[in-house]
This record gives C-alpha cells, sequence and structure tokens, in this order.
C-alpha cells in the first residue's frame, strides 16, 4: 500500500498571486475545505504546502498556498501531484477501497482459474469500471457491480470476479 494519496493535479495558474488551479482526483472535493497541508510532488524532495485558502469554479479547485505570493514561484509546478497522508484521507465505507491500492492486484474467477491483472480503474457516472489485462493479453471491461465483482482481498493481492453472460463477447 503506497503511503501518498494523490487528491489532485495542479493545472495551471490562476491570477498573478500566486494561486493555482487544481484538477481534483479525489470524489469528494470539498475535502479540500478541511485540509491544512498537502504535499507537491516533486524531486528530489517533495515539499510541504500549507493550504492558506480554498475556491471552486466549475470542475477545478484554486488553492493559495502561504509559500507562494507570485505568479513566478509557482508556475514552474504545473502538472505536479498534490498527494496527502493516508491518515489524512477521507474514511472509506464497506466495498470501497482506494484506487491505488486496486492496481496491481491478481484477478481470478470464481471458479478458480488465474484471469489477469487488474490495470486502472474508470470512473464513470453509474459505476466504476475495472480494466483487467487478461492472461492472453487482451483488455477486459469488468463493471465494479456486486454480480460481476465479488470480493476484493488487498492482503491477498486478489480482486474475484464473475465473468457475466456477454461480459467477454467482442
Amino acid at each position: 500500500m503506497e503511503d501518498m494519496l494523490r487528491v489532485g493535479v495542479i493545472s495551471s495558474t490562476h491570477g498573478v498571486r500566486g494561486e493555482v488551479k487544481v484538477y481534483p482526483t479525489t470524489d469528494d472535493v470539498n475535502r479540500f475545505k478541511k485540509l491544512k497541508t498537502v504535499v507537491l510532488d516533486i524531486r528530489p524532495e517533495p515539499m510541504v504546502l500549507n493550504i492558506e485558502s480554498v475556491k471552486f469554479f466549475k470542475n477545478m479547485v484554486i488553492l493559495k498556498f502561504r509559500e507562494f505570493n507570485n505568479i513566478n514561484e509557482i508556475e514552474k509546478y504545473k502538472g505536479k501531484d498534490l498527494l496527502i497522508r493516508r491518515d489524512q484521507a477521507v474514511k472509506l465505507g464497506p466495498d470501497e477501497n482506494f484506487i491505488v491500492d486496486l492496481i496491481g492486484l491478481q484477478v481470478v474467477t470464481d471458479q478458480g482459474e488465474d484471469f489477469g491483472v487488474l490495470k486502472d480503474v474508470l470512473k464513470t457516472g453509474a459505476n466504476d469500471v475495472y480494466v483487467i489485462q487478461g492472461k492472453d493479453g487482451k483488455e477486459y471491461l469488468f463493471p465494479a457491480i456486486k454480480q460481476c465483482v465479488l470480493q476484493v482481498d488487498l492482503e491477498g493481492g486478489t480482486v474475484t470476479v464473475h465473468i457475466m453472460d456477454g461480459l467477454l463477447d467482442l
């Protein structure tokens, strides 16, 4: 499990006083109101940033950090991830997982057959969709619904799926 979770990506600057537009990668954008700090994912040493203000505009979050007071100081960080420690993360409900914890899990069928590896999770309006790289090299899309995804075992490193009729048809 990763210790840090991505909550957003700096997409551009906003104004000349060091504010940035952030594309949120979290389900709950209002969580930014509660955050006091984030970690800017830069090398060689990530930088802890103190959040001074939070605003919302369309699908973006506009953040002002105490460490930056003009556009020139923050502009070089466009495209960089904003991370939080796992203990700052929102509490998950039953049958909820962080996407980062799902990527790379082995996928097995309810018949005990090794099917492949979970490569990605697509967020859709109705339900998430698991992108699975099959043993045959093909990509398969499985809806993350109880009838299809039977069990996620993070400790065991597996996802157990039921292959519904027509799911593997092209």
